[in-house]
């Protein structure tokens, strides 16, 4: 499928939220030859509609854009049952008062800028106008009255004395509805989930495995977290702490909803289903 050595190409997002899930994965040790590929989600997004990757973590939007091709793997995303922390607008006035004005989005993730559409457009009534920027929060704001920063780059900013309103889209999200939201999810390709069912069974395990590894001693990523992007031990235990990678009813009502969000307001152009992995067979989530 991907070239002539048919090697097997599994994405990872260069991201800390997700390295609980990837911490202690081992490719090495599946019984067939992996590569890794390291990137930020727009890419490993595109990889995915693509065909190029096999299996990879995605934003949950590109999920719902690609959804007839792809399958969900069990038990595994990045969700916050609140505040996420790294899914931040940072304005000049309250979060009421920029929904008509000019807001700058990251252009590394379609999930976080359509959930941010779907707050100010369905939860506020809004109409403002977006441009796309790289993440870099002085730029940004200097032409707008808002900007949607994610991951390691709005933790970043979140640390800095700028003066903006820091609004959590994942802690609005919630008050507004009720859910906590799923950010990315585990996705593969269905046609590579057909004909690998045992190895991706052993994928699934191996990704299984470090989750909960991680999760049972978060030391060694508070350690990497302040070595690699700085804050303090407690605030990166606080963080981790406070994300969910379970991919559970709560977590499955509250992706579908934002997906019949989307489509509500022609983010989407067909509904989207959760098609999920299960005991080497896929099957529909009932809606």
């Amino acid at each position: 499928m991907n070239n002539k050595e048919n090697r097997i190409l599994i994405g990872q997002i260069d991201y800390s939220n997700v390295w609980p899930v990837f911490h202690h994965f081992r490719p090495e040790n599946l019984s067939r030859k992996v590569s890794m590929v390291t990137e930020v989600p727009s890419i490993l997004n595109r990889s995915m509609l693509e065909g190029s990757l096999d299996l990879s973590p995605i934003s949950s939007f590109a999920y719902g854009l690609g959804h007839e091709n792809f399958v969900l793997l069990p038990n595994l995303s990045v969700s916050a049952r609140s505040a996420v922390n790294s899914i931040l607008l940072f304005s000049k006035e309250p979060l009421e008062y920029v929904i008509n004005g000019r807001i700058a989005l990251t252009n590394t993730s379609a999930t976080s800028i359509n959930l941010l559409k779907i707050i100010i457009e369905k939860a506020y009534g809004g109409r403002p106008t977006y441009w796309n920027s790289e993440p870099d929060l002085t730029s940004m704001m200097q032409e707008s009255d808002a900007a949607l920063l994610i991951g390691d780059h709005a933790i970043r900013a979140s640390w800095e004395d700028h003066g903006y309103i820091v609004t959590d889209l994942g802690e609005v999200w919630k008050r507004w509805t009720g859910y906590g939201m799923t950010f990315a999810v585990w996705t593969v390709q269905r046609t590579f989930a057909e004909q690998n069912a045992e190895l991706l069974g052993e994928i699934i395990d191996a990704f299984t495995l470090s989750k909960q590894q991680s999760l049972n001693d978060l030391q060694p990523l508070i350690n990497r977290s302040v070595e690699e992007i700085g804050g303090t031990p407690a605030y990166w235990r606080h963080y981790f702490s406070n994300l969910c990678y379970d991919f559970l009813d709560e977590q499955q009502a509250g992706l579908a909803l934002y997906f019949k969000y989307a489509y509500e307001m022609g983010l989407l152009k067909t509904e989207v289903p959760l098609n999920i992995w299960s005991d080497n067979k896929l099957t529909r989530v009932k809606e």
